[in-house]
């Protein structure tokens, strides 16, 4: 996923249609829980399709460090042996709610390459079979869901919270859906401060998430920032003036 400037809608001052309508990518940090103590941060890992990093995963679990993967239905029935690792630590991963098939929770567009549904029927469709999934594959109901493209319009918004669920959002995109080089993983992970919820992926092993986390994290730790899962972590607040888009890739 990579992060655009703002585009202006097409026409000064016209309607929006649901076509052109803005997209909103959802910002959020945590809030400190008191003026002595500072909010831990927040690893997000997307498993959207495709493999498993176990690299990535074997560096957290080394280092003890808790994240929340979101997983889409397709990711747990085809990695049945990395749900297992998952589970074997559950003081460090927690499973939340990325779709079924991995959609867009968008109206009849094309979001990164991917269409999403035709409807809201169709949304409420993928967010239903990917928490039943996680339920299933987790043994807890999620609580959080993350559309596919992490770009919303108002309808898929709405969607999400009359189903019962939270919008997982960020403030910092550590790997634009793991096409970044470990550079500017390493690069952008050693921005994080207390309060930061990042996003990676981990469904893309021999991209350069798993190595820029692995230079980035020991040095973070160091300095005494602290990672706890999204459940435990505390209140998620917004950020101010999160950026709205009218033009996603082809």
């Amino acid at each position: 996923m990579t992060i655009l400037l703002g585009v202006a809608l097409a026409g000064a001052g016209a309607p929006a249609t649901a076509k052109d309508a803005p997209l909103t990518e959802i910002h959020q940090r945590l809030r400190s829980a008191t003026d002595t103590l500072a909010a831990p941060a927040v690893l997000t890992l997307d498993a959207c399709g495709g493999g498993f990093d176990a690299g990535l995963i074997q560096t957290l679990v080394r280092l003890r460090v808790p994240a929340t993967v979101f997983a889409t239905r397709r990711w747990l029935d085809r990695n049945h042996v990395a749900l297992q690792q998952l589970r074997q630590h559950p003081e460090l991963f927690e499973i939340e709610n990325h779709g079924a098939a991995h959609v867009p929770a968008v109206v009849g567009r094309r979001i990164y390459g991917m269409t999403s549904p035709a409807d809201v029927d169709g949304i409420a469709r993928e967010i239903d079979q990917g928490a039943q999934a996680v339920a299933q594959a987790s043994g807890r109901a999620p609580q959080w869901y993350r559309g596919a493209g992490a770009l919303y319009d108002a309808q898929g918004l709405q969607t999400i919270s009359r189903l019962g669920y939270r919008v997982a959002g960020f403030s910092i995109n550590g790997d634009d859906g793991a096409t970044a080089s470990a550079s500017t993983v390493a690069r952008r992970l050693e921005r994080a401060a207390p309060g930061d919820i990042v996003i990676l992926h981990m469904n893309k092993p021999g991209s350069g998430t798993a190595d820029g986390l692995s230079r980035t994290l020991p040095g973070l730790l160091a300095r005494g920032l602290r990672f706890e899962k999204l459940s435990q972590a505390g209140e998620v607040v917004p950020v101010p003036d999160a950026p709205r888009r009218t033009a996603a890739k082809p």
